[in-house]
């Protein structure tokens, strides 16, 4: 029998251009050179700006009703980045102030760079949960806190580098090794230490551990039972349960949004009333004092360049800066998704690496995209980046004549993992295992955790890959996962295998053992149900991308034992860079191109051939063997 179509060996490439090829593949995916191509150099110089700066593409077209609906997005958003950054400050050691000044520049100059419409940045819980533990661990922001206020300026200036060098290295696909199960599980972990961190306020306690894992607070907590205020508790509790039920509300009733979102600041006012009536900072309830009115006052000469903490400082930038645009890139994927829009990962990291250097030379710490801002600005109706823009603005406003109304103000995801557990069960292991070093660890440990359970999931992608054995459809030449389709039937005499992923040499030494042990199972299944011996394995290689050298060794070494089992082994659809390599390793050569076929139909067609014509002629039966 003669096959109608042939698998093609590639024509060979210069290796200077097979290496051009894999760079861009790595690094320009999707080819953001392509529309410089056959530009006069003016016109290149306006593309260039444009990508380094999308507000000059959408800026021209802004109309009055993008305005209308910015301008409400912006004053909602603004609403919760007023509270949120005092709060999130705090929670870094730092002066309340900062979390103002951290949604004024930011904003602008993400506005300006940033490609996505829905963002709202400002300053997110888990980094600064990371700036103080990390930075507390080389310096007491109560016994010197000029020298750790310039070190979170310095952390956060190195965070800005590393972001914008990987943007504009074009590496963004790092941020594609945290699974989203991991992610989960270290944003949960970060959250229920936030809360935790948030008892000595709540019950007024003036010490307070450092230690940011479970068991610390918790002896912390009780072993200050006779400090306990009950004022402050009282008002804390209030407040929670007041921002829970809104919440609860808008989720029920998706039109009255703006009621969760603006519960912040207006418990922050209810609050900052309240104690200032009853003069309750006398009685426990510990106040935020006074904050200074101004905008960002220049801190480019608080940098601390030359100090022994200059490699701690870097560490927590870099750390840091990772899960800030790890956060914020998602974030932003997620809703420009919604709206049908794409944003670049590598422009996001340059956009987010600008602003924290701008933002540590003005008296800002880290920021980001954080996802409940996004998500007021998202529901509000934001049409563009200008939402930011009118954010920043409010709290300018604020920063200027209402920093005073603040001093009495008091201080204080089951769901996805559930759909973990139910879609997958080692990614839920993942998530549970992240959560778990962060709570009972610390953040770094979780931190730590998280990565590694993230690349660990990756090699055992590649280490372990599945194969499977195929059957026929029936009345079909359609070959399926037998275990999918328990109706589809085995080819007497042929035992058809899939490998679904490239053969590395990490995966290599498994896949030899793997097969070998199909064979034999194949093998016992046949004597045990007395079916025609087994004489031909197919492999089919359509989702082998990729193969090295050790692959082929494997594959040299597999045709070696099957043949001493008097058994023929068929190739199907092996992909053009696999052809390729095969043939230079005369791999082809020695199994003979009329083993390897273009479609599993016709490699079991031609196997079902040979079986016909060797029962019909023994003399075939035997020149097979003698070749084999």
């Amino acid at each position: 029998m003669e096959c109608t179509h042939r698998v093609a060996i590639p024509p060979p490439q210069p290796f200077v251009k097979s290496l051009k090829c894999s760079l861009k593949e790595t690094f320009f995916p999707d080819d953001p050179l392509r529309q410089f191509k056959n530009q006069p150099p003016s016109r290149k110089l306006v593309l260039g700006l444009h990508y380094f700066f999308p507000i000059l593409q959408w800026a021209p077209r802004y109309t009055f009703e993008f305005l209308k609906s910015d301008l409400v997005s912006g004053i909602t958003v603004a609403s919760l980045a007023i509270p949120q950054g005092i709060s999130y400050a705090k929670l870094a050691n730092l002066p309340p102030i900062l979390g103002l000044y951290s949604s004024f520049v930011p904003p602008l100059v993400y506005a300006m760079m940033g490609s996505s419409r829905d963002l709202a940045v400002g300053t997110v819980a888990v980094p600064s949960l990371l700036l103080a533990s990390m930075l507390g661990n080389e310096v007491n922001a109560n016994e010197n806190p000029k020298l750790y206020l310039h070190l979170a300026f310095t952390a956060t200036f190195f965070a800005g580098v590393f972001q914008a060098s990987l943007g504009l290295l074009r590496l963004g696909f790092i941020v594609d090794f945290l699974s989203h199960a991991t992610i989960v599980g270290f944003m949960a972990g970060a959250a229920t230490v936030v809360c935790l961190q948030q008892l000595k306020e709540i019950l007024g306690l003036d010490q307070f551990t450092h230690a940011t894992d479970l068991v610390s607070v918790l002896r912390s907590v009780f072993s200050q039972t006779h400090e306990w205020r009950w004022e402050s508790g009282v008002l804390g509790c209030c407040s929670l349960f007041f921002l829970i039920s809104t919440r609860y509300f808008s989720k029920r009733k998706p039109n009255f949004f703006w009621i969760s979102a603006i519960a912040p600041l207006t418990s922050v006012v209810l609050g900052s009333l309240l104690v200032y009536q009853i003069h309750a900072e006398k009685h426990g309830v510990q106040v935020v004092g006074e904050l200074k009115k101004g905008l960002n006052p220049v801190s480019l000469g608080d940098l601390e360049f030359v100090s022994p903490n200059l490699k701690a400082t870097i560490k927590t930038g870099i750390i840091t800066g990772v899960i800030g645009f790890a956060e914020g890139i998602a974030v932003g994927r997620s809703f420009a998704m919604f709206k049908n829009y794409h944003i670049d990962g590598n422009k996001e990291m340059i956009a987010f690496g600008m602003m924290n250097i701008a933002g540590s030379c003005t008296s800002c710490y880290l920021t980001t995209g954080p996802f409940s801002r996004a998500a007021v600005n998202y529901s509000a109706g934001c049409k563009t980046a200008l939402s930011n823009i009118v954010m920043a603005i409010a709290v300018m406003f604020t920063l200027l004549f209402l920093t005073p109304l603040f001093h009495y103000t008091p201080l204080l995801y089951y769901e996805a993992a559930i759909h973990l557990w139910q879609v997958d069960k080692f990614d839920f292991v993942v998530c549970i295992s992240a959560y778990i070093g962060v709570v009972f660890g610390s953040v770094e440990i979780g931190l730590v955790i998280a990565m590694a359970i993230s690349l660990l999931r990756v090699l055992l992608f590649i280490a372990r890959p599945r194969t499977m054995v195929l059957g026929n459809l029936p009345n079909s030449t359609i070959f399926r996962n037998a275990e999918q389709y328990p109706n589809a039937s085995n080819v007497p005499g042929v035992l058809i295998l899939q490998i679904d992923a490239p053969i590395y040499f990490v995966n290599a030494s498994y896949l030899r053992e793997r097969i070998a042990r199909w064979i034999d199972e194949e093998e016992d299944r046949i004597k045990s149900s007395g079916e025609t011996c087994l004489q031909y394995v197919i492999m089919v290689m359509s989702a082998v991308g990729n193969i090295d050298t050790s692959g082929i060794s494997m594959l040299e070494e597999i045709k070696k034992a099957i043949d001493r089992r008097g058994l023929k082994l068929v190739l199907a659809n092996p992909g053009g860079e696999v052809m390729k390599k095969l043939h230079k390793s005369k791999f082809v050569e020695n199994m003979g191109q009329e083993c390897i076929y273009l479609t599993v139909g016709e490699a079991v067609a031609g196997c079902k051939y040979m079986l016909q014509t060797c029962k019909s002629n023994p003399v075939i039966v035997a020149e097979t063997r003698n070749l084999t």
